[in-house]
């Protein structure tokens, strides 16, 4: 009967220790300077209470190691369906497939890897009929371009309650996260972590919304300032920050200029970057832009919340002459290019 390799039967940190012993004190002490203080002091633990280390076992942790590191070199150059293809000639399935298990575990690789490389109208094909709430769990994975792609084309009856899904998710177990991975695997690979996993949530829909068409986010934020008001506010909020001024072109910036509260505007621009500056005063005459810039010196420091309080009216106030299609806000699609 074939003897067992024991490092199969080490854990994780028994096996990090081991390595490490291997490598060597100068090698060790680099690998240290990347670790933490609680990753250190539990190694250091571990290290300590090694004893012996036989030669074969020593070799197949080394192995081990060596493979993990091509795999993670593999995902990186073309992702999870590539590294297990790679792996998979050169060591065969199963093999390849513990690799990848392990990777996967222990570098908590994203859900959904497989899909932020694949064509949106592929994922949009065969999610479309789906749930509503596994939709959402598969746009907040994507990349924010991507998602804000598909739920374009998703009919408007759905766009609204989906975006609403992705803003109040909060964290989503592994199974849930198989099960709706498994529903890809037939075209292509896939990828679980095994912990909970936080996605969704404001920040996930705002990205996604910046990256629908005009339309697509109006009709969204219409349906949603019917079904949950304070959601809708909340997201608005987000949409467009101060520095995002920079974005707008010069008719629009001199319009808000005009509109704003001259306080305001001092206070905004305090603590605001140098190119966000530079568009302000570029479009005041010489002789405002002077008299704005002594009076700045003379405000003398303010507190962050009223800067804060002061770039959010800014910003409201562009987004009402938006609203009123004075000014032009360009977002993702055709229909906002100015010409």
């Amino acid at each position: 009967m074939a003897k067992k390799d024991k490092s199969t039967e080490l854990s994780g940190k028994q096996k990090a220790a081991i390595l490490l012993i291997s490598l060597g004190p100068d090698v060790s002490a680099q690998v240290y300077k990347h670790l933490s203080e609680e990753e250190i002091e539990r190694l250091t633990l571990e290290i300590s209470g090694v004893r012996k280390v036989e030669a074969k076992e020593k070799e197949g942790i080394i192995e081990e190691f060596h493979q993990i590191a091509l795999a993670q070199e593999y995902i990186t150059q073309g992702g999870i369906g590539y590294a297990k293809t790679i792996l998979e000639k050169a060591l065969g399935g199963d093999q390849a497939q513990t690799i990848i298990n392990r990777l996967t575990s222990s570098l908590h690789v994203k859900p959904f890897d497989f899909a932020r490389k694949a064509d949106p109208s592929q994922i949009l094909n065969f999610i479309q009929n789906e749930h509503p709430q596994t939709i959402a769990l598969i746009l907040s994975y994507l990349d924010s371009i991507q998602a804000g792609q598909i739920l374009s084309e998703l009919p408007q009856d759905m766009q609204a309650d989906i975006a609403k899904r992705i803003a109040l998710m909060d964290s989503t177990s592994p199974e849930i996260i198989n099960e709706v991975e498994q529903l890809l695997e037939r075209k292509l690979s896939t990828s679980v972590t095994q912990d909970y996993t936080q996605t969704g949530g404001i920040e996930t829909v705002v990205d996604v919304l910046n990256g629908v068409d005009r339309s697509t986010e109006r009709t969204i934020l219409e349906a949603l300032e019917i079904q949950d008001p304070e959601l809708a506010e909340e997201i608005k909020k987000r949409m467009f920050v101060f520095e995002d001024i920079v974005t707008l072109d010069n008719r629009s910036i001199q319009r808000v200029i005009r509109d704003v509260d001259n306080e305001d505007l001092m206070l905004a621009l305090k603590v605001a970057s140098e190119e966000v500056k530079n568009v302000i005063f570029k479009n005041m005459s010489n002789r405002m832009a002077e008299t704005f810039m002594e009076e700045m010196e003379y405000l003398g420091p303010v507190r962050l919340r009223d800067v804060e309080e002061a770039q959010t009216r800014i910003v409201s106030t562009i987004r009402r002459l938006e609203e009123s299609g004075i000014i032009v806000v360009a977002r993702g699609g055709g229909e906002d290019i100015i010409v």
